[in-house]
């Protein structure tokens, strides 16, 4: 058994959470305000103000999600021949807050895809050490509440960007590019509060040192059980495409394009309201009942959106995709950092980043095509399928999944 990870030493006593992972936490609100605004708007301006069609936004999210899990290899295992993720964080979220200015000087499909490409660069640059950097920081019987902690604030900021891009859309009477050039302080800021706030922990130098974390010598070190986690999330990765999807499904109903980011505010909204108290669940109870119950939630999610065609009934479907990110996407993290060697955190991230980052492009590229050819409803329900099937392997595999290694 690994012993336990360095505690930041700006550790409150009343709290089992060290101040490090709330930073962490301030960091990832403050840029999801700012990706947010910008993001819940891109589908509709794309398709309204520059032409493209639903499979090209499909294409676009796919490749600049797996774009950013490709990166996340690379940083990860870098992390960990260096033994500095803040640098690598700082770096990621350094460059996603540059670029954000390329989205309002854009003016075509080109110059978005390109701005959407390199801040996905950033994000990967950033992803695996930063949640590498946590699993460090957080006590091992705080390790579930951690990473639902900074879950929980990085989707408060997720609907509230959506919310100041409804507020500034009505105030410049749909202009978009004003309210992208908006987006950039909050990016801004959180660079700032990385830099000042977040402390890294001293590395325990008892451990062996990797000497290349890619290579196969070290890769074997990731058991069976990490690759089994990276399985199911691969196969429920195809279920949960590019949100972009719910924003065009509310179009499609008929939502009008000032209130279009209300649909991320309704998700984001349920997500954040789920992820810390299910965070907190994971540290207590069976983890694998926990991700099971997020994967109904998904499948009856995807029934209500393809079966609806109102206003109202595209608002609960999205409240329900919302509590099934809240059930999955903290809790997979604390499996993955359960199952790999300290030493190995930022390459297991990577690796199991890439592979969803992969299955994301392949869910979205496919989804963008199915909603060209049969529609919204036949998109929703190969969805409702794909998870259907990851839920049969969670449970076939819940034995393995119940198991802490690290």
């Amino acid at each position: 058994m690994a012993k336990s990870p360095a505690r930041d030493s700006s550790t409150a006593p009343s709290s089992r959470i060290p101040r490090s992972i709330w930073a962490l936490g301030l960091v990832s609100l403050f840029m999801d305000v700012s990706s947010e605004m910008i993001h819940a708007l891109l589908p509709v301006y794309l398709v309204t103000a520059l032409g493209a069609s639903a499979l090209t936004v499909g294409i676009l999210e796919g490749i600049a999600e797996a774009t950013a899990s490709v990166t996340k290899v690379f940083s990860g295992a870098l992390s960990d021949w260096l033994g500095r993720r803040k640098l690598l964080a700082v770096a990621g979220y350094g460059l996603a807050a540059l670029v954000k200015p390329l989205f309002p000087l854009a003016t075509s499909v080109t110059w978005v895809f390109a701005a959407r490409f390199i801040d996905r660069i950033g994000k990967g640059i950033r992803g695996a050490p930063r949640d590498a950097l946590i699993a460090d920081l957080a006590p091992p019987d705080a390790r579930g509440a951690s990473f639902g902690l900074r879950q929980s604030l990085d989707t408060v900021g997720a609907f509230l960007g959506p919310l100041l891009a409804i507020g500034l859309m009505w105030l410049t009477a749909d202009h978009f590019k004003t309210v992208f050039w908006i987006a950039v302080i909050p990016a801004c800021l959180s660079v700032l509060v990385l830099l000042a706030l977040v402390k890294e922990p001293q590395r325990d130098t008892r451990r062996q040192e990797p000497r290349m974390p890619l290579r196969r010598s070290e890769l074997r070190k990731l058991g069976s059980n990490y690759w089994w986690i990276v399985i199911i999330a691969t196969v429920f990765t195809l279920a949960r495409f590019s949100e972009a999807f719910l924003v065009l499904k509310a179009q499609d109903a008929g939502l009008a394009v000032m209130f279009i980011p209300l649909v991320l505010v309704i998700m984001s909204f349920t997500f954040s309201l789920s992820a810390y108290p299910v965070g907190l669940l994971a540290d207590r109870t069976d983890r694998p009942t926990l991700l099971a119950v997020g994967l109904i939630l998904l499948i009856v999610a995807d029934l209500v959106l393809a079966h609806t065609s109102t206003v109202v009934g595209v608002a609960i479907g999205v409240a329900l995709w919302g509590f099934h990110m809240g059930f999955t996407q903290g809790l997979l993290a604390t499996l993955v950092s359960d199952t790999a060697p300290p030493e190995l955190r930022g390459t297991a991230f990577g690796l199991f980043n890439l592979v969803v980052g992969l299955a994301l492009l392949a869910a979205s590229t496919v989804a963008g095509a199915l909603w060209e050819i049969a529609g919204p409803q036949n998109t929703f329900l190969a969805g409702a399928l794909f998870a259907t099937v990851a839920l049969a392997l969670m449970i076939g595999q819940r034995r393995r999944l119940r198991e802490r290694d690290y």
